[in-house]
């Protein structure tokens, strides 16, 4: 399996529980980094998978942006999103 990512720290990933192996591959000028995760265990069909990643971004990481929560239609809480679809 293979996400986008650009400037994070990536210390954890599990699938369904269990520690998977990732590594990143050759990164992109522009285009960021892959994550390359192998899976702990076969995937059947129609199995589902829960990917659960460990991560911290940092300033120059402009896959994610934070609103305050001010920003917010509640006010209450901050809202992380992506653009990097």
């Amino acid at each position: 399996q293979v996400l986008d990512t650009k400037d994070l720290q990536v210390f954890k990933v599990s699938v369904n529980g269990q520690d998977a192996k990732f590594v990143f591959g050759e990164k992109h000028s522009f285009k960021g980094t892959p994550l390359e995760i192998t899976l702990p265990f076969e995937l059947r069909r129609g199995q589902e998978a829960i990917v659960e990643i460990s991560f911290e971004s940092a300033p120059k990481s402009s896959a994610l942006q934070w609103l305050s929560p001010e920003q917010t239609s509640g006010k209450k809480h901050p809202f992380l999103f992506s653009q990097c679809q």
